[in-house]
């Protein structure tokens, strides 16, 4: 089974940059990003299918860009103009689909990065 591990987390403050990387032992379809913040449930951030194409949530929209390497082995997202509120865990998942990446679709999970953005 691919495993995932992100990295790229930190503390940043309001308008900050962050890259988060993710790293597949395998090859993937569907990957997305997701952001849990205590209290809350966690939340779709993005996502990209097999041909390259993305979505993104609207919360994010235009700050945030999902990417992956020539090879797909490496899952990135650059996070631009943070806010306070994209403080969360950040996670990167795999889904069982090529084209199919809605909620619900990811069955491989990392272990999270923590982002923290100060005011």
């Amino acid at each position: 089974q691919v495993q995932l591990v992100e990295s790229g987390g930190g503390s940043v403050q309001s308008g900050g940059s962050l890259r988060l990387s993710c790293a597949a032992s395998g090859y993937t379809f569907c990957m997305g990003w997701f952001r849990q913040a205590p209290g809350k449930e966690r939340e779709g951030v993005a996502h990209i299918n097999s041909g390259g194409g993305t979505g993104y949530a609207d919360s994010v929209k235009g700050r945030f860009t999902i990417s992956q390497d020539n090879a797909k082995s490496t899952l990135y997202l650059q996070m631009n103009s943070l806010k306070p509120e994209d403080s969360a865990m950040y996670y990167c998942a795999a889904g069982r689909w090529p084209y199919n990446c809605g909620p619900g679709k990811y069955n491989i999970w990392g272990q999270g990065t923590q982002v923290t953005v100060s005011s």
